[in-house]
């Protein structure tokens, strides 16, 4: 079996936030958020990353991420492009973002020979998932439709500066995955209570997503042919919708094509998701410094 790999998504722009927050500084020598979950996932077995980006963003990106990473993975660069579409559909007019998720896994399609990993570029996920994520996909071996999810306690992935949008889980006693829903407005009330943003109550032990998946290479096929009925599905004058991953997993679900295994992990997750989060993930990474779970410089 071929050694897994990592595919990290970091095409997006972060409109909330104001700028390309993949890039901000949060560590005290220069260090972006994902320095530190490439840091963990080569501890944890990666030896080889994908970066899927967009190309008016490619020099910057490789001048402060992917050349000092080179120097410890094997680098790889796909790029989505908004006009990436099977043949017969054309980008709507008015239509300037991607397609979301599964659109960027599928940039990297000719890439990708081996169970993979997927990851957010903004997203600090800490080095349990990592390590669990990554030996699931050894001892999965060849088998196919056999997927996994790192797992998250949604009270670890809360902003304290606005709402949160999170694929919120229902995991039976095997730790399977039953359902999944992407859930928008999810914030803590003031009488400290979580709720969605129809006002639904949300357990803070509930499991979460944050789009740390791993599966097996057929799955890109699956994408692949999903994305035309997709589009074909997309309303006309609908320039906003997303082709993502926790809908497509949770079809699959629904239908029985697959098993996916929850990782549960306790590591709080951090992100920049407004601009006004950036300092506690400062404050946090210095936290993580001091208890000496990373040295500083990182590299």
């Amino acid at each position: 079996m071929k050694k897994p790999v990592l595919v990290v998504m970091a095409a997006g722009m972060g409109s909330r936030y104001g700028g390309l927050k993949q890039m901000d500084p949060v560590g005290s020598h220069g260090e972006v958020i994902m320095d530190y979950s490439l840091y963990d996932a080569r501890r944890a077995g990666f030896e080889k990353v994908i970066f899927i980006i967009k190309h008016s963003i490619e020099e910057a990106f490789k001048e402060n991420i992917g050349n000092h990473v080179s120097k410890y993975m094997d680098v790889a660069y796909a790029y989505q492009d908004l006009d990436d579409l099977p043949e017969g559909y054309t980008v709507p007019e008015g239509r300037e973002k991607p397609w979301g998720t599964c659109h960027a896994i599928l940039a990297a399609r000719d890439l990708i020979d081996a169970p993979f990993a997927v990851i957010n570029a903004d997203d600090y996920y800490g080095k349990e998932a990592f390590v669990k994520v990554h030996d699931y996909l050894v001892g999965c071996g060849d088998s196919q439709y056999k997927y996994c999810m790192a797992g998250f306690i949604l009270d670890n992935t809360l902003s304290d500066n606005g709402t949160v949008t999170r694929g919120v889980c229902q995991v039976d006693d095997q730790e399977m995955l039953q359902k999944i829903v992407e859930t928008s407005g999810i914030a803590r009330d003031t009488d400290g209570i979580v709720k969605d943003e129809n006002g639904n109550e949300i357990p803070t032990g509930t499991h979460v997503s944050m789009n740390m998946w791993g599966v097996t290479p057929e799955f890109l096929d699956v994408l692949d042919k999903g994305f035309a009925e997709f589009l074909a599905n997309v309303e006309p004058g609908n320039i906003k919708a997303e082709y993502l991953l926790p809908t497509i997993i949770g079809d699959m679900l629904a239908n029985g094509e697959i098993s996916v295994k929850v990782l549960e992990t306790k590591d709080k997750w951090f992100g920049v998701t407004y601009h006004e989060d950036r300092q506690v993930v400062v404050d946090s990474f210095k936290k993580l410094i001091d208890e000496g779970v990373y040295k500083t410089p990182l590299f």
